[in-house]
C-alpha cells in the first residue's frame, strides 16, 4: 500500500467535495445551530453543570457543535463511496494504479481533514460569539485527538452503510435519518437529565456521538478526570469495532455492481 496514492485520492476527494452545496451542508447548518440555539436557549438556561463546575449554555453548545463535524464528515465519506460506485469511478480507480486499501485510506484521510477543517471554523465562530476560549495546549490536543477518533468512527459507519445499501436513494435516506437521530439523541445540544425518560437516557448513553461530544467538551473547558478516561476508552473500542465492520463490508463490494 502506497500512502502517496492514498494522499492523491484524498486530495481528489476534497476537491470534489468543496462545491458550494457541500460547504453549506458542512458549515452553514452547524453555524445556524450554534447561533440560533446558542442565543435562544442561552437566554433561557443560566448554566449547565459539567463535572464539578458550571458553564453557560454557549460554552456547552460550542464543543457539541464541534463534535457534530465528525458526523457530517462521515456522511461525506459514505456519499463519496456511493457516488464513485454510481458513476463508475470506483471501478476505474481500482482498475488503475490504486488498490482497495489505498482507496479506503484515502476516504479516511478525507473524513479526518473535513472534520478538522469544519471544527476549526466552528472554533473561530465560537471565539467570536463567546468572546474567548479557555482551553490550553493540552485541551486543544484533546479536541484534535477526539475529532480524529470521531471522524474515523462515523466515516467507517457511513462507509459500511454505503457498502451494503442497494441504491443511492436508500443510502441518502438512511444517512439523513441517522444524521438527525444521532445528533439529537446525544449530548451535542443538551446534557443527559435524570428526569428524562429511561429509554431516551439509554439511547443517548449508547450513542457514540455522546462520547465524542463529552470528550471534546472536556478538552474545550480543560476538564480532565476519570469521566474523560472512560469516554476515551469507550470511543476507542467503538471506533476499532466499527472500522472492522466497515472493512468487512467494504470487501464485499463487487466491481461493476452499482
Amino acid at each position: 500500500m502506497d500512502l502517496v496514492n492514498s494522499y492523491r485520492l484524498a486530495k481528489r476527494n476534497i476537491l470534489v467535495n468543496t462545491d458550494p452545496g457541500t460547504m453549506v451542508f458542512l458549515l452553514m447548518m452547524p453555524t445556524l445551530y450554534l447561533v440560533f440555539m446558542g442565543y435562544m436557549f442561552g437566554s433561557l438556561i443560566s448554566s449547565i453543570p459539567v463535572g464539578a463546575s458550571k458553564i453557560n449554555y454557549m460554552n456547552f453548545l460550542s464543543p457539541g457543535i464541534i463534535s457534530f463535524q465528525t458526523l457530517t464528515a462521515g456522511a461525506v465519506a459514505g456519499g463519496m463511496l456511493w457516488s464513485d460506485r454510481r458513476y463508475g469511478m470506483f471501478e476505474q480507480i481500482i482498475s488503475g494504479p490504486y488498490t482497495r486499501a489505498e482507496y479506503l485510506l484515502g476516504i479516511m484521510f478525507t473524513t479526518i481533514s473535513i472534520a478538522i477543517f469544519g471544527a476549526l471554523i466552528m472554533l473561530l465562530i465560537s471565539f467570536a460569539l463567546v468572546g474567548g476560549i479557555s482551553f490550553g495546549v493540552a485541551g486543544f490536543a484533546l479536541i484534535i485527538f477526539n475529532l480524529v477518533l470521531g471522524s474515523l468512527f462515523w466515516g467507517a459507519f457511513m462507509l459500511a452503510l454505503a457498502a451494503v445499501s442497494k441504491s443511492n436513494q436508500m443510502y441518502n435516506s438512511i444517512q439523513v435519518l441517522i444524521l438527525f437521530f444521532a445528533s439529537f439523541a446525544s449530548t451535542v445540544f443538551y446534557p443527559i437529565s435524570l428526569s428524562a425518560p429511561l429509554a431516551l437516557r439509554y439511547t443517548v448513553t449508547l450513542n457514540p456521538l455522546t462520547y465524542v461530544a463529552d470528550a471534546i467538551r472536556d478538552g474545550y473547558i480543560s476538564l480532565f478526570g476519570p469521566a474523560l478516561l472512560f469516554d476515551e476508552i469507550v470511543l476507542v473500542i467503538a471506533t476499532v469495532v466499527m472500522f472492522v465492520i466497515a472493512l468487512l463490508s467494504y470487501r464485499t463490494i463487487r466491481i461493476g455492481v452499482k
